[in-house]
């Protein structure tokens, strides 16, 4: 095996196993489903003892501590978790959620769900609303006022 070989396998193992940065207002899309009740009381990989009644799940990269905002496309529910654990381990699945997590945005029946996630949080605290979203460019602002506008006086 070349020494490039192996710089590019440690660099693809290491990427793989460090989580990704959390970028506050960053949005994804994909399949939730909920843990199996045989993981209560187990640690999860930040080292917290599952708790099926907790609002926390379970991705592969986010950091432990990112708040997450989940909606069900299907009916438009939402629930805020944290992340504190890795997984889900199944193909097209971008999150596992307790089970007070799924009843909350009702894919208890279905067992998966479509969401759409919002990055809300970071280390536990929730930042965004349900409709704040970061705004990266000044120039956004200006667009956003439409053309010819003018901000009105006091």
């Amino acid at each position: 095996m070349s020494l490039k070989s192996v710089l590019v396998f440690g660099w693809l193992l290491l990427s793989r196993a460090l989580p990704a940065e959390a970028q506050l207002g960053k949005t994804f899309t994909g399949k939730a489903s909920f843990y199996a009740k045989k993981f209560q009381g187990k640690l999860t990989a930040c080292g917290e003892k599952f708790k099926e009644k907790a609002m926390t799940a379970a991705h592969l990269h986010l950091p432990f501590g990112t708040m997450v905002e989940v909606t069900n496309l299907r009916n438009r529910k939402k629930v805020v978790v944290r992340i504190n654990d890795r997984g889900p381990f199944r193909r097209g699945r971008v999150l596992d959620l307790t089970n007070a997590a799924a009843r909350q945005i009702g894919i208890l029946k279905a067992g998966v769900a479509n969401v759409a996630c919002r990055i809300v949080g970071l280390e536990g605290v929730v930042m965004l609303g349900p409709d704040e979203y970061i705004i990266h460019n000044s120039s956004d602002i200006v667009a956003s006022l439409g053309a010819g506008s003018r901000p009105r006086p006091y």
